[in-house]
């Protein structure tokens, strides 16, 4: 079957100065990167922002309204790593919810596949890390409150602990969210997820992969999810600037491989978004985010 692929192309309008640290332009290359190794028009599907009565089932109304009227202070701009703009606004409610559309089609069709999405440092009143609104937790309430018995595995391979996350959906029964970081990275002040795994500085393939396998058999086999909400970011890759973990891209490819193979031989539909990742080498960027593209060919190329 062709994967759904959910993509707009505002992800990668964003006006940011000159150097400045986050890659927007990866979004649009990975588009091309798709479309050039053999993706089809018809398997991308354009979302629709999210609205701002659903942020406010994560986030405060104050901290949405200073949000939309620019009232942050020169330390709560900094502390999220993005000029204010209307156009940081629409996007931002555009990604939120092409993460929703993600989750909706994968329930439809078991398999969905967002190229953007991630933002899980984005707490219910204030912004962190380059998040501004918390996608994950939003679309896994939305999709929760519209079926009450769904219950979903939030499964944040991110180099970066989930903080945001874990802190907005603690009170979450049929939510469950689990997070596998590097153990002395941002956020420097973790917080408890339902399940924390903390990995050490250089941590290679091989011990890399045997925690995400352990971890994601010992979780589904305790809660038995109806959808993983995987967060496959590549800020793990032994060539980011900000992930000091020591994963080859082989090893990106594998663990996507085996997250994507996992929920598919035991019926779990998955709905993944590609998360972090920091090089300000594009090209380089782009082929690490691309084995989850690769590796969603060969598990459902059947």
């Amino acid at each position: 079957m062709k994967v759904p692929f959910i993509y707009h192309p505002i992800y990668s309008e964003l006006q940011l100065p000159e150097r400045h640290r986050y890659p927007i332009h990866k979004y649009k290359m990975l588009y091309q990167w798709a479309l050039a190794h053999g993706a089809q028009p018809d398997q991308f599907i354009q979302p629709t922002p999210m609205n701002w009565s659903q942020v406010a089932l994560a986030h405060s109304s104050n901290y949405i309204n200073k949000l939309i009227t620019n009232q942050f202070d020169k330390k709560e701009w900094r502390k999220v790593g993005f000029p204010w703009s209307t156009q940081l606004l629409t996007r931002t409610l555009t990604s939120a919810g092409g993460t929703f559309e993600t989750v909706k089609t994968a329930l439809d069709k078991r398999i969905a596949i967002h190229f953007s999405g991630g933002y899980h440092h984005a707490h219910h009143d204030w912004g962190s890390g380059f998040c501004l609104i918390n996608d994950l937790a939003m679309s896994a309430v939305l999709a929760t409150k519209a079926q009450p018995n769904l219950k979903i595995l939030i499964f944040d391979t991110d180099v970066h602990q989930g903080d945001g996350t874990a802190t907005l959906l603690r009170d979450h029964e049929n939510i469950f969210t689990c997070s596998i970081h590097g153990e002395r990275n941002f956020p420097f002040t973790k917080v408890d997820s339902d399940l924390d795994v903390a990995l050490p500085k250089g941590t290679t393939d091989g011990a890399y992969l045997d925690a995400v396998k352990h971890t994601l058999h010992k979780v589904t086999k305790n809660f038995k999810p109806d959808l993983i909400l995987y967060d496959a970011g590549v800020d793990i890759y032994r060539r980011d600037d900000l992930g000091h973990l020591d994963v080859s891209i082989e090893g990106i490819f594998s663990r996507d491989y085996f997250v994507l193979d996992y929920a598919k031989q035991n019926n779990i539909s998955l709905a993944a978004v590609i998360g972090g990742g920091y090089q300000r080498n594009l090209s380089r960027l782009i082929l690490a985010h691309a084995q989850l593209l690769r590796a969603s060919h060969q598990v459902w190329s059947d």
